[in-house]
């Protein structure tokens, strides 16, 4: 069976409107056209013979006026003779000749019998005049009524075509557009139900082929993909440590429940909402969002203290972020344990400074002649203990140092000192180790130097530190550059030696506390000078930093800002 496309329907329907308003039309001229003819005989046939009549009547009454009269009378007569159209009308007609004849032969006897015979002429076309005025009347009413029924069921049957047609056309593509709004939703079981075997019966069929694909996929993938998501989420609800998680666009995706705690925030207010958003009535997450500083967070939850590390990284798919993570790391176990060995190592060395003290009173009075004389075994004896003595009691002094820097309670005397005046006390302090180690040190300082602003005790104990160390790893016979030079708004302060130097591997754990590089010659200390000294340099304001390479010695440095 051949399809109608739909091209051929609109046409169809089309051409169907135009059949019926050709059909009114036709019919319409038809009937005015009856009518009119039948008007036209009746002023042809019956109305001129009428006229005709009135005319020889009115001759007849004034025959003796001349021959104008006879002449319009003979031609009314002659006209009448070629209009005879009713039944009857011939006699009376006939009669009026032969009555004429006579009468215009001088017998006026004739002029009643003509009167008569007129008179019957006028009589047979009036009573035909109404006859056919009747006939007509009837004919334009049957016209009007067959007009007007013709006409309604055409107004019927185009307003029952004027409210399907359209929708035949709109329907399909209504149903078509909710069909893509369920596909849209991922409703695959929608399905397209068009019985016209049109263009849209084969759109319906296109789409359900569609439909049952994307049905298929999405069921062949659906279990996986629930499977991951559960995983997922399993993963990063058993997480000890506090996560949130945020998409490109700043719109947090996850939030897992160690972070809805700290926050003090119901999952619903915070998942699917943008960061600024929910961060907006949130101190916590507006500084986890903003604030980038490394340092440790506290947050007081359930009346204690806790301490979180700040961590965040990128998440990257086919080379390209499509979010980032926010990780708060739990260190409230680590900040106490640190924070009790600063407290012991601050009371250790406090304990331990005062027997030291003790023993050096102690080798100085046995130094003393007061006591008695020592032999020489014996002061060899008594000299190491005071050196083993010296050197507990700048340990416990470091140690002392290191817990006050710890704890940040650094007691600062910041004040503009002149640069010369940090030299010159750490030169008096190295001096006697450098002409033991016959290393010269020399100093180059500008005579314009302005002071700086620090505690000139901590920057000068800074300065002893990287010149005892230079003059420790240097090789004997050899020397130290110690240099002040402008940077501008600071005065920089730079130890270089000649000595092995310092591998790469080790020049960014230098400044770490306890640590010393493997191998090293000279005294073993603490591993906490340099550590110290970083501290001390950046509590006043200031940098510290180091440039070495094997071979070829090293140079420390550290700035202070001028005055």
């Amino acid at each position: 069976m051949t399809r109608l496309r739909l091209k051929t329907k609109i046409a169809a329907g089309v051409l169907f409107l135009f059949a019926m308003l050709l059909l009114v039309g036709v019919l319409g001229y038809y009937y005015l056209n009856k009518v009119n003819r039948a008007a036209a005989a009746i002023l042809e046939d019956n109305y001129e013979s009428v006229e005709y009549a009135g005319i020889m009547l009115r001759a007849a009454e004034h025959w003796q006026q001349g021959d104008a009269v006879r002449r319009n009378f003979e031609s009314a007569l002659i006209k009448q003779e070629k209009n005879v159209t009713e039944p009857g009308e011939a006699v009376y007609t006939q009669s009026l000749r032969s009555q004429f004849t006579a009468f215009r032969n001088g017998d006026t006897a004739q002029l009643p019998a003509m009167r008569e015979s007129l008179a019957g002429i006028m009589d047979v076309n009036m009573k035909a005049i109404v006859s056919k005025q009747e006939k007509t009347r009837k004919a334009a009413d049957k016209a009007l009524m067959y007009i007007a029924i013709i006409s309604g069921l055409c107004f019927l049957m185009g307003i029952v075509f004027v409210y399907n047609f359209p929708g035949y056309i709109a329907n399909p593509i209504h149903e078509l557009t909710e069909g893509i709004r369920q596909i849209a939703d991922r409703k695959y079981e929608q399905r397209l139900h068009f019985r016209s075997g049109d263009e849209f019966g084969e759109l319906a069929e296109a789409f359900n082929s569609m439909a049952r694909r994307l049905n298929e996929y999405d069921h062949s993938n659906l279990a996986r993909i629930l499977f991951e998501k559960q995983r997922a989420e399993a993963v990063i609800s058993s997480l000890k440590d506090a996560t949130i998680g945020l998409d490109n666009k700043n719109i947090i995706l996850f939030a897992n429940a160690e972070a809805l705690q700290l926050l003090s925030l119901p999952e619903a207010a915070l998942v699917g909402k943008p960061a600024e958003e929910a961060a907006r009535h949130n101190d916590l997450l507006r500084h986890l969002l903003h604030d980038k500083n490394p340092a440790p967070v506290k947050i007081v939850s359930e009346g204690k203290e806790n301490f979180f590390l700040r961590e965040s990284a990128d998440i990257v798919y086919n080379s390209e972020i499509i979010g980032h993570i926010i990780v708060l790391r739990n260190i409230t176990a680590f900040k106490e344990q640190d924070l009790a060995k600063t407290h012991f190592i601050a009371t250790i060395s406090h304990e331990l400074k005062t027997p030291l003290a003790a023993t050096d009173l102690s080798l100085k009075l046995l130094d003393d002649a007061r006591t008695g004389l020592l032999s020489a075994e014996q002061r060899e004896l008594v000299e190491g203990i005071r050196e083993d003595n010296r050197r507990m009691i700048r340990m416990v002094s470091e140690l002392l140092d290191f817990s006050r820097a710890e704890s940040g309670n650094i007691p600062l005397q910041v004040q503009p000192v002149p640069p010369s005046d940090i030299l010159r006390y750490a030169m008096e302090t190295v001096s006697r180790q450098a002409s033991g180690k016959e290393v010269d040190i020399d100093v180059v300082i500008p005579e314009n130097a302005t002071p700086v602003l620090a505690d000139a005790e901590k920057s000068a104990w800074v300065l002893v530190n990287l010149l005892t160390n230079a003059i420790r790893y240097s090789p004997p016979k050899s020397k130290v550059d110690m240099t002040v030079s402008d940077e501008g708004q600071s005065w920089r302060f730079s130890v270089r030696d000649y000595g092995k130097g310092i591998d790469a591997t080790f020049r960014e754990k230098i400044f770490e506390r306890f640590f010393r590089v493997p191998e090293a010659e000279g005294e073993k200390g603490t591993g906490l000078g340099l550590a110290i000294a970083r501290e001390f340099i950046e509590a006043q304001n200031g940098r510290i930093g180091v440039e070495s390479e094997p071979g070829r010695g090293s140079h420390f440095w550290f700035s202070l800002p001028k005055a």
